[in-house]
């Protein structure tokens, strides 16, 4: 119940002055506004807050009236006729004729991946099948690697450019002389000689879409999952043409068939007869150039070697000793390098490194003058850090004496 005036308990005494009396009311009436300010703040923090219970309430809801719907299944549209859409149930394979309505119609197709309800009645389209783990190969960004980069390998640079580059950038040029441009490179040789430094460099100049991926990825342990990713991975090129695929360690999936029964050898068969069948099939690859990088050229299969394959079987060879040279100017262009460097002489120190073992003696090289707290690298450094690098392969050799390159 509301209290009246009379109600009310005065803050003053019937004795005190009308001065004081006024004083009192106003300090009181003061109080009561501070009050009723607070009050009015907690009230809008109660507001909010429960706005915040009533939107999470309201999703609760949602989500719990999404879990207590019936499961959609996935099919296939075959064919559409005047009776409705004949379609096939994923898993199963089982056909049915079920109606579709107008709207839907217009937005089927042969083919078509659709979700139907218990009852096989479609319910939407869906969007065309592609593993995500096939989607995100695809290369968003351009790598940091050009053909300046790239020492010693002027030969095999230019014939992948030929391969890949060149038919994206002047494809009249092969119409004019009647030829079809080359479908795939294939690079092989020792480790660390610069075959993924090239396929980088190509997707850097390119503006086609540049997907990447390891053979590796493509092994698989239930049977099916690496045909699979294989599809996808080439669906999505096909979507995205004009298209690169580099596929690293492709002796993962393309080493010689033999008689093995066990189904780890199966499964790895099946995904490297899909990939032939993308590679050079009944359908037309389309715009696609595919680049390959092994280090196991005597494992692979002869099947993927014949030209429409890999029309091009590019050796990537340890650098001699004027590319080695040109290696150490690269890798040592933001190196503060002493004036006694003389890069020929190293290069001539060291026969039969490959390119990455270049790369490792400028960095170590740079380890050693920093621990010594200097800021410039000397011709000792280099020299060291080759000694250091040939001391390490060695422990390498004697730990391993199994382990040979190919």
């Amino acid at each position: 119940m509301t209290d009246t005036v009379e109600d009310v308990e005065l803050p003053y005494d019937d004795s005190a002055s009308q001065q004081e009396k006024l004083e009192a009311l106003e300090e009181q009436l003061s109080t009561l506004e501070e009050e009723n300010e607070e009050m009015r703040d907690r009230l809008l923090d109660a507001n909010a807050e429960n706005n915040k219970y009533q939107q999470k309430l309201e999703r609760l809801s949602h989500e719990n009236k999404k879990l207590k719907q019936s499961p959609l299944f996935i099919a296939t549209v075959q064919e559409l006729n005047d009776e409705g859409a004949v379609i096939k149930q994923h898993g199963n394979n089982q056909e049915a004729l079920t109606e579709v309505t107008d709207e839907l119609r217009e937005d089927l197709e042969p083919g078509a991946r659709v979700a139907v309800n218990n009852s096989l009645s479609v319910v939407r389209r869906l969007d065309d099948e592609a593993d995500v783990r096939a989607r995100v190969m695809e290369v968003d960004q351009s790598p940091d690697v050009g053909y300046e980069d790239i020492g010693g390998l002027d030969e095999q640079l230019r014939e992948v450019r030929e391969t890949v580059e060149l038919p994206m950038k002047d494809p009249g040029l092969f119409e004019t002389v009647g030829i079809d441009p080359p479908s795939g490179v294939l690079l092989h040789g020792p480790p660390g000689t610069g075959k993924t430094l090239m396929a980088k460099a190509v997707a850097k100049q390119t503006d086609a879409t540049f997907i990447k991926m390891a053979g590796s990825e493509l092994v698989h342990k239930f049977i099916g999952e690496g045909a699979k990713l294989v599809r996808d991975l080439f669906q999505v090129a096909r979507d995205h043409e004009p298209a690169v695929v580099f596929i690293d360690e492709i002796d993962a999936i393309a080493s010689k068939r033999t008689d093995s029964k066990t189904s780890g050898d199966a499964e790895v068969q099946r995904t490297m007869m899909q990939l032939l069948s993308e590679m050079d099939g009944f359908d037309e690859r389309g715009d696609i150039r595919i680049i390959a990088a092994t280090n196991r050229f005597d494992m692979l299969d002869r099947a993927i070697l014949r030209p429409g394959r890999f029309d091009r079987l590019i050796e990537v060879p340890v650098p001699d000793v004027e590319g080695r040279e040109k290696i150490f100017r690269i890798h040592t262009r933001e190196m503060n390098v002493a004036d006694d460097v003389d890069f020929a002489a190293l290069a001539a120190e060291t026969d039969d490194l490959s390119g990455a073992d270049v790369k490792a003696i400028c960095t170590e090289a740079g380890m050693f003058a920093i621990r010594d707290d200097r800021q410039e690298v000397t011709m000792q450094d280099f020299q060291s850090a080759r000694e250091k690098l040939e001391q390490d392969t060695e422990a390498e050799a004697t730990a391993e004496p199994s382990r040979t390159f190919a």
